[in-house]
């Protein structure tokens, strides 16, 4: 079995494949070739935390995911995230691959993005909001520089310490200029792109800002009561696209709170794999607003480790281990 390290994956899968695997996993779950259940969550309530396990076969990768989110680790220096990913041989069982998954996650979650940003957003996208400064934002600035030829994006977090941080971190990464915005609304207020990545339980920034013709994707909620993103985004945008119709039913507040208040209905939900196959369109006019929302399904995870798998076997990364 193959040992791989979060700088393993790092290297072995940049965000142009990372896109690209998951155009491939969501074009299976859309065409039927997936197969998975809805993740089953684990509470850890002495902690308020939870640890979630995630399977999933797509074509010949097979594998699954665990992750535990323990928001007090914040308070102890360690990250809230940590997780793995194993594969397995889809022919005989055998255990073939682990890897860490924090960078993996990170990387296929901005990717989801990316690809639901060049299937929605218009074509000429060149400004950008970005809501948070922690793993997630980092990956989705990656994943819209590359599908857009973006020139500017507004960074907004609560700490302007982390921002002042995340632009020197992230500015030599991407062509794009990164600016430090004041407030959120400041942020997206002339975004053709924005992203909302954080954990907040609450809406980040207020949907009447966006603008006419704004793409937005929103990441960072994953239970039924979590709103990053509020309902007005929801109410303005002509349809809203998921990453899969009955995980976002079970685990996307800022679809089901919507879907509570009456502003859209379940048949308004249209899953990105549909548009990435062309069995449904995405965006319909260049001034309408378009919002996708995911809470990450596990043929994401699988599918962008199968590609990380490979690509570490050509690049002799990682370590051979015998079980």
């Amino acid at each position: 079995m193959l040992i791989l390290s979060d700088a393993d994956v790092r290297r072995a899968l940049p965000i142009t494949a990372a896109i690209e695997s998951q155009r491939k996993a969501f074009t299976a779950l859309a065409a039927g070739h997936a197969d998975l259940p809805l993740r089953t969550p684990i509470p850890v309530a002495a902690e308020q935390a939870v640890a979630l396990f995630m399977p999933a076969r797509v074509a010949d990768d097979l594998g699954a995911k665990i992750v535990s989110v323990f928001p007090r680790n914040s308070g102890r220096g360690l990250p809230t995230v940590h997780g793995v990913v194993i594969l397995m041989d889809a022919n005989t069982g055998r255990p073939s691959a682990l890897m860490g998954a924090a960078s993996l996650t990170a990387l296929r979650t901005a990717a989801a993005s990316g690809l639901a940003t060049d299937l929605l957003a218009n074509a000429d996208a060149r400004t950008a909001a970005i809501i948070g400064t922690g793993a997630q934002a980092a990956t989705h600035l990656l994943a819209v520089c590359a599908i857009r030829p973006v020139e500017r994006v507004c960074v907004f977090s609560r700490d302007p310490e982390h921002v002042r941080a995340f632009i020197a971190r992230m500015q030599p990464e991407v062509p794009a200029r990164l600016l430090a915005a004041s407030a959120p609304d400041e942020a997206v207020r002339e975004a053709d792109v924005v992203c909302a990545a954080t954990t907040s339980a609450t809406p980040v920034f207020d949907g009447r800002r966006i603008k006419a013709g704004a793409h937005v994707n929103g990441v960072g909620s994953y239970t039924a009561q979590m709103q990053e993103v509020d309902t007005e985004v929801v109410r303005r945008a002509s349809r809203v696209f998921v990453d899969w119709r009955e995980a976002a039913l079970a685990e996307a507040g800022d679809v089901v709170i919507a879907l509570r208040r009456g502003v859209i209905r379940e048949t308004d939900l249209i899953e990105l794999g549909t548009v990435a196959t062309g069995k449904q369109p995405g965006r319909t006019a260049p001034d309408a607003i378009t919002f996708f929302k995911s809470v990450g399904v596990a043929v994401q995870d699988v599918t962008a480790a199968g590609e990380v798998f490979r690509r570490a076997v050509e690049m002799n990364l990682g370590k051979e281990i015998e079980l």
